[in-house]
This record gives structure tokens, C-alpha cells and sequence, in this order.
């Protein structure tokens, strides 16, 4: 599985959920921090996306992937040991860390697997 495919439905989540806690609370860091990290997770999807078009792999789109997902995962999982509140920091917490673990993966593994040309 190619981490475009995952990254860019996550970064939208995260954009939602930014947009819903502002809206049901104002709150500005959802706002801030929830679509701050969903855009660079669309913008990381799309330029891993566009590369693989290209026949090649961004390691800039899938280590700014990994960074973003391990910085969501120590944040919303200091905030859930703070509030033991599932939602959102749980939930966040372990999607992110599965992200993260999904990123490391296709770091170790050498990225996107590219298909063989068709002739």
C-alpha cells in the first residue's frame, strides 16, 4: 500500500476534526493544530502522490509524514494521560501512532514499491 493513500484521508480527518472543535468550541489550537497538520499531511500526500506518478518516491513527502504523525502522537498522548479524555487526544493519539508505525515502515522498506513499466 502506498502512504499517499492513507496520508491524504488522515490529513482531511485531522483538517475535520480542527474545524469541528473550533466550531463547537472556538477553540483556536483544534483550529491551528488539527488543519495546520491535516494541510502539511494533504500537501505530504500529494507530493508523495505526484512523485509516484513520476515513477519515483518523495522522502521529503514521507519523512515530513513521519514527523507530523510522531509529533500527533506524543502531543495527543501527553493530553489523554492529562485528561483520559478518548476523544479526541485518545483517538488521535492512536491513530497517529499507527501512522507513524505505518511511515517507519515505508521508510525501512525503501518507500513506495514501484511497479515495473509495462511494455
Amino acid at each position: 500500500m502506498h502512504d499517499f493513500c492513507f496520508t491524504i484521508p488522515y490529513g482531511l480527518i485531522l483538517i475535520a476534526g480542527g474545524v469541528i472543535g473550533f466550531a463547537k468550541k472556538g477553540s483556536i489550537a483544534s483550529l491551528a493544530g488539527g488543519a495546520g497538520i491535516g494541510l502539511l499531511l494533504v500537501l505530504a500526500g500529494w507530493l508523495s502522490l505526484k512523485a509516484f506518478e513520476k515513477r519515483k518516491n518523495s522522502y521529503f513527502a514521507l519523512i515530513l509524514e513521519t514527523v507530523c504523525a510522531a509529533a500527533l502522537t506524543v502531543v495527543m498522548g501527553l493530553r489523554y494521560q492529562q485528561t483520559s479524555k478518548i476523544m479526541p487526544a485518545g483517538i488521535v493519539a492512536v491513530i497517529s501512532a499507527l501512522m507513524t508505525g505505518f511511515y517507519l515502515y515505508k521508510l525501512a522498506t525503501g518507500g513506495n514499491h514501484i511497479p515495473a513499466k509495462a511494455e
